[in-house]
């Protein structure tokens, strides 16, 4: 960050000691000519629905932008054979959410877009200088950014508004110098700075049109992780109190010890005061407990009165229920679970998750939160228990009354970015370039760690099984996550090994599924104190320092190496005349991407499964240019990016039921991995096609029209269509169109709902 401020003071510094080089009696003011244009864009909705990240649905014609802006331009000599360029930009959208609606820094709503100096230096003036906040351009592609890295992009309207206008301009210094050979050579060092994604920040930006389900899936309120988790704790936080009979009203306590004798580990018997002594139950022991005429949760006797969600008396006989609710048996609107009658775990999980204890209970999340719904399939995944039918309940003692936080480091940042290009031209007409650029990745990255209130990293401890006597985890072994890696046997395959006790009368064969190997998240500090609402040593209440962990995302940047190149030359043909052909290629050095272990997600090791790794991407797109129809151009594209270190390990695990669910190691999709999508998995080889028309009309060729229609090679579609209409010399009409269909898990395919048409007017003077 030191390094960052560095340069723009020392930017600042140059362009304010510019003046003083004018001749004596000579102001630095003369020659400065001002321009500017006035603009008013107004978008609607053509379709309706919900976007990524809303809270709720809008209607077709419902404003979607209503932004009047100006752009003034100050041009103007400072001295002998320097120039200054200024642009300022004033905003105001009154449809953006908070923060967005006027000006805000390092967007592309800068007020002070851009201000530089032109200049020369060295022998002859040999060296062009631009310096101070300004753009730079080296890509050419359309409707996507390869070798254009130079500044960051306001990605909030995705690629609708044009490179030029999303663009954000930075700091920096820019020389150039023409070589004797007929070459070019530029050189910049300019300011890092991060692309403005839509969401991703830490109030998730929730309301914005352009929230990708990758984003949602950090910091959105129903989706997001940063919003999962600590709802996630709230049930643990219900389920801890259930165990202790918090408030005179049972819980778990009450249940009869045939029904929760686990099998080796986590046996129950009564008296302990927590949930730590459950290290051999699961959720999916819990939640996937069918109905059944004898075992399980029928098997719960009336004198013995199993907690449902929202219980309203303490009573041991029969139900409370205070909601009107026709269905004593789902613990669901304010009932006491009849033990006399059928129920599925998950009619029990879910009340007691949305509701809590009992009416009003703070823990309860009201369904706000994808936790769960009142089915269960662990097969097709698409609330976040679903992804953790492995994590024991001695999980969710660590886990209760977890928060969660959001924050930003950039000391990771080099400050500054550099780099070259050269580009050059061959006698037969093919123009080249090869470039090279140093730089903080432009796309933050998201690292994930629990964390003690005084911001010390915890440590993440993995325990297999507990203590034989006692049920708790401590007593079973420390192992690494690899180790952990193994998949859950079915009681079948448990019975077959001779590892398990013999089934009783009675009971579900899931409930003697191989508890050894159900494995325990721990979380403890450098002094040895371990986190949750009981201490795991004993299962009281936990004293220490640590009650409660902190999930922490943390926005990073990462430094990568760019290699770059391009070219281009025309072909001459007899049926369409002239063709230009053109290629750019990106080579990235340890790009950051998300990878998923479902295997560690299903014993719910969050900040195991949820990782960012560094890899190569090597990325190009090739195009062809021509006029047909007289002046009509037509531009064709194939892009692709190319992950050299894709990770893709198929696994398939069992729970204790002996369901099957998949338990995969793999690069996820940053644009699209979503809860309501199994998290969604990347192409190794991602492919798009674009196919570009433009073309003026009118008596004096002063209109035009354009349309660019993308493709994605699984599915997603976006085209847009627009007209620039000239009234006169200064006033211009716009019309634009943008429609996103196909595939609701491609880039845009998701967006489909936030499809508009826009309609603005620009006074030029």
């Amino acid at each position: 960050m030191y390094k960052k401020t560095m340069i723009a003071s020392g930017i600042a510094i140059a362009l304010a000691a510019l003046p003083v080089m004018a001749e004596e009696g000579e102001s630095w003011l003369d020659g400065f000519e001002v321009s500017g244009e006035l603009k008013n864009e107004t978008a609607v909705f053509t379709k309706a629905g919900t976007t990524i990240g809303a809270a709720s649905a809008h209607q077709k014609r419902d404003v979607m932008k209503s932004e009047t802006s100006a752009r003034l331009f100050i041009n103007g000599l400072v001295g002998e054979g320097s120039e200054l360029h200024a642009e300022l930009r004033p905003v105001r959208d009154s449809q953006a959410i908070d923060g967005y609606k006027g000006h805000k820094t390092n967007t592309q709503q800068d007020f002070m877009r851009e201000l530089y100096v032109d200049t020369s230096a060295g022998e002859d003036d040999a060296i062009s200088l631009r310096i101070g906040k300004q753009q730079v351009v080296w890509g050419t592609a359309d409707g996507i950014k390869l070798l254009d890295i130079i500044n960051p992009t306001d990605w909030r309207e995705m690629a609708q508004n044009s490179m030029d206008e999303s663009r954000i301009p930075v700091w920096m210094v820019n020389a150039e110098t023409d070589l004797e050979n007929g070459g070019n050579l530029q050189f910049i060092l300019s300011e890092a700075e991060e692309n403005k994604i839509a969401g991703l920040d830490a109030d998730g930006d929730q309301g914005q049109a352009f929230i990708m389900k990758g984003v949602d899936s950090v910091t959105g309120k129903r989706n997001g992780f940063l919003n999962v988790t600590p709802a996630l704790a709230k049930v643990a936080s219900t389920f801890n109190s259930a165990a202790t009979g918090a408030g005179g009203i049972g819980g778990f306590q009450q249940m009869p010890t045939s029904l929760i004798d686990f099998g080796t580990y986590g046996s129950w018997n009564g008296s302990s005061s927590s949930l730590m002594p459950f290290t051999g139950f699961t959720v999916d022991g819990f939640a996937g407990n069918a109905v059944a005429s004898t075992g399980g949760f029928d098997n719960v006797s009336s004198a013995g009165q199993m907690l449902g969600a929202n219980q309203t008396g303490a009573g041991t006989g029969a139900t409370s229920d205070t909601s009107g609710d026709t269905n004593p048996d789902n613990g669901v609107n304010g009932t006491l679970y009849d033990g006399t009658k059928a129920t599925d775990g998950i009619n029990l999980l879910y009340g007691m998750a949305q509701n809590g204890l009992m009416v009003g209970d703070p823990n309860g999340n009201g369904d706000v939160t994808n936790l769960v719904d009142t089915s269960w399939d662990i097969a097709s995944p698409t609330a976040a228990f679903e992804y953790m039918p492995n994590s024991t309940f001695s999980t969710f003692n660590t886990f209760s009354g977890a928060t969660s936080q959001y924050v930003k480091d950039s000391s990771a940042q080099d400050g500054a970015n550099f780099g070259f290009r050269y580009k050059d031209s061959s006698e037969d007409g093919l123009n080249f370039s090869f470039n090279f650029f140093r730089h903080d990745d432009a796309n933050p990255y998201i690292d994930m760690d629990w964390v003690s209130a005084a911001g010390e990293v915890l440590t993440v401890e993995l325990r297999q099984g507990g203590d034989p006597a006692t049920g708790m985890p401590l007593g079973g072994s420390v192992v690494a996550r690899a180790d952990v890696e193994k998949d859950l046997m079915s009681y079948q395959a448990c019975v077959t090994a001779g590892g398990c006790a013999a089934q009783p009368a009675g009971m579900q064969a899931y409930m003697y599924g191989n508890a050894v190997n159900a494995t325990t998240v721990m979380l403890k500090d450098s002094a040895g104190n371990y986190y949750g609402a009981q201490d795991p040593t004993g299962g009281a209440a936990y004293v220490g320092s640590g009650v409660a962990p902190i999930f922490r995302m943390t926005e990073k940047s990462n430094t990568i190496n760019s290699f770059g190149a391009s070219l281009d030359t025309a072909v001459e043909t007899e049926s369409m005349g002239s063709v230009v052909l053109r290629g750019e290629f990106l080579y990235n050095q340890d790009e950051m991407t998300p990878v998923v272990n479902k295997k560690l997600l299903a014993i719910g090791d969050l900040t195991g499964a949820l990782s960012m790794k560094k890899a190569d991407i090597a990325k190009y797109v090739l195009g062809a240019d021509v006029t047909v129809m007289t002046n009509m151009m037509v531009s064709g594209q194939f892009i692709q990016f190319r992950n050299l270190d894709y990770v893709d390990n198929n696994c398939t695990g069992t729970t204790q039921m002996g369901s099957s669910y998949d338990c995969s190691e793999y690069t996820a999709d940053m644009a699209t991995m979503h809860l309501t999508n199994g998290l969604n998995k990347a192409e190794k080889n991602k492919e798009f096609y674009s196919l570009f028309f433009s073309k003026p009309f009118g008596g004096e060729q002063q209109h035009r029209w354009n349309n660019i229609l993308m493709l994605e090679e699984n599915g997603g579609r976006w085209n847009r269509f627009d007209v620039e209409y000239s009234f006169n010399d200064e006033l211009i009409g716009t019309a634009e169109m943008n429609k996103y269909w196909g595939d609701t898990n491609t880039q845009f395919g998701q967006m489909e709902n936030s499809s508009n048409l826009q309609l603005g007017v620009k006074y030029i003077f």
